[in-house]
């Protein structure tokens, strides 16, 4: 009798949803739940609905419910699984799905998404064997055609392009998947036929920006002034979308062109009216082209209370030299993420501003930056410099990063397979030991040496090729910060021999400058003289550029450090 009301429950409310009323079969689920609390078949029904309604936590619950009463139903982990992925805890998702490993590596569904909780947690070789199973299981499983087309990009492996044409034979209409082959046929050096794709793209899905930010990074690659042109075409076409006014302004911001991004905000003011982020966009780009005063006249009306918001208002603060107001602001952005590195890296100047001796905790104590040898073998170095520069070779300018000249390596270096990649990871977490053991004690109350203590990984990682040219006022790193880790780095590779004139110090890494657009009189805290072999290790929260070089090239490797347990 129970399974029969269980399953007049289920049928009922699948009948309402069938409908496209997913509220009212959210509230026969709930009394359903009412009457039969323990019935795992009800929690993951109303699981269901509710993840289909956008409440990823509640679905999580739910499914969470039914798997404890019937913890060995594999529909009920791989859906619990799918739930914590969704909110960001593939780690969590992995710990769900092992204790069905044996049953479910057997079923596609299974091994895509334990695929994609391994890519998300950062480990690519994990995701490409569980895609690997699920396309044993199902040559033609869409999800795991994809994924794996995704992995072999990022992991450079070859074949790339063929992995993204078995996708799209399977799933010809998905967008993300033409752009995959795009960046496939780029990184394989087919820049004509990658930017046909693209364009073509830019066409049918002009709100795709993930597409639009590729297109206008092969433009800018190409040398094309107008390499943006793309946003403004989109925004044509679509022209009730307000992420791509907002994405093209950034992009503009991206690479010192403050100016105009400040003026595709305000064109983007007067299109969205009830979009008040675009009031705060121009307000940031204008205050960082230096119109100070046409940013504080929209500061001072803004009606967007919230911690982003607090936080760009208190660079305008800092700007305007109102140094109480500015750590008032800071305050606030900080009360709501009190780990914020952004925030915490504005604080710190303002302390110096300020003669703080908070400052001195903050960025100034023993140990926090470091210039060591890198630990590993003799020659590797040299081995790792003949690997990158074959990378190099088919890299280009990236959109949106400090670099300015030269060329950045796509994607996570240390997820590529090559062995010598590999060896060279290992090296820096040898390293990095090395900086843990000279740090302070740990501070609960410090953004670094709170995790003094904790386990630490990579996160993000990259090569930096920069060649100079002559003529021109040199290649270097704008001062910036990686709000995404907790410590940064520089290994240099390869150093000009104008880094050894210590008068010039062309080409030195420059520690605690503030950016240029807070046009501060304050010098770096630490300025350091490169040294190949050698790895700067200092906390996130540290602005950090270089001095610019004439024609010499100069090759690094940076990466971000983050606790275990953060994803990328």
């Amino acid at each position: 009798m129970k399974r029969d009301a269980v399953s007049d429950w289920v049928n009922r409310a699948r009948s309402i949803a069938q409908t496209g009323d997913l509220a009212g079969a959210r509230k026969v689920m709930e009394e359903a739940l009412r009457a039969y609390p323990s019935e795992p078949m009800l929690a993951n029904m109303a699981g269901e609905l509710v993840m289909q309604l956008g409440d990823v936590t509640a679905a999580r619950d739910h499914f969470s419910e039914a798997c404890r009463h019937a913890p060995d139903n594999l529909d009920y982990v791989i859906n619990h699984a799918i739930a914590l992925q969704r909110l960001g805890r593939p780690l969590e998702a992995i710990t769900a799905l092992k204790p069905i490993e044996q049953a479910g590596s057997r079923l596609p569904k299974y091994c895509s998404v334990r695929a994609g909780c391994a890519r998300e947690a950062g480990d690519p070789a994990e995701a490409a064997k569980w895609y690997d199973a699920a396309l044993v299981a199902n040559a033609q499983h869409a999800k795991a055609l994809h994924g794996r087309a995704r992995v072999a990009l990022e992991r450079g492996e070859g074949g790339a392009v063929a992995r993204f044409d078995a996708a799209l034979a399977v799933n010809p209409g998905e967008a993300d998947l033409w752009l995959g082959k795009a960046q496939a046929l780029e990184v394989a050096g087919d820049i004509a036929g990658a930017r046909t794709i693209a364009e073509q793209v830019a066409v049918q899905a002009p709100g795709f920006i993930a597409n639009l930010t590729f297109l206008s990074g092969l433009r800018l690659a190409s040398g094309d002034p107008e390499f943006t042109r793309p946003f403004a075409e989109a925004a044509a076409r679509a022209p009730q979308d307000p992420n791509i006014a907002a994405i093209h302004a950034e992009t503009l911001a991206g690479l010192d062109h403050a100016a105009r991004a400040a003026e595709i905000a305000a064109q983007a003011r007067m299109r969205f009216p009830n979009e008040p982020h675009f009031a705060l966009l121009e307000a940031v780009h204008a205050g960082s082209a230096g119109e100070w005063d046409r940013a504080e006249e929209i500061f001072a009306d803004l009606q967007i209370d919230s911690p982003v918001g607090a936080l760009h208002e208190a660079r305008h603060r800092l700007r305007g030299r109102d140094t109480g107001r500015a750590l008032q602001l800071l305050e606030r952005a900080l009360d709501s993420n009190p780990w914020d590195i952004s925030a915490w890296a504005l604080r710190g100047i303002a302390w110096r501003l300020a003669d703080d001796e908070r400052g001195a905790w903050l960025h100034e104590q023993a140990g926090l930056v470091q210039f060591r040898p890198l630990a590993g073998r003799e020659g590797l170095i040299e081995d790792v410099i003949a690997e990158l520069r074959a990378l190099h070779a088919g890299s280009s300018m990236p959109l949106g990063q400090s670099l300015r000249g030269g060329t950045q390596t796509r994607g996570i270096l240390f997820h590529r397979t090559e062995p010598l990649l590999a060896e060279l990871h290992q090296a820096i977490c040898d390293t990095l030991e090395e900086y843990r053991a000279d740090l302070a004690a740990k501070d609960a109350s410090h953004p670094l040496l709170r995790h003094r203590d904790t386990p630490w990984r990579l996160a993000g990682s990259w090569s930096v090729r920069l060649t100079g040219a002559e003529g021109k006022s040199g290649d270097y790193h704008t001062a910036h910060i990686h709000p995404q880790g907790i410590i940064s780095s520089a290994l240099y590779l390869i150093v000009p021999e104008a880094a050894r004139d210590e008068e010039a110090k062309e080409g030195w890494l420059e520690v605690g400058r503030p950016p240029p657009d807070l046009r501060m009189d304050l010098g770096p805290l630490q300025t350091i003289q490169p040294k190949p072999g050698h790895l700067a290790l200092f906390p996130s929260t540290l602005y950090h550029g270089t001095t610019p070089f004439g024609s010499a090239e100069r090759m690094t490797v940076a990466f971000d450090v983050v606790t275990a347990h953060e994803m990328t």
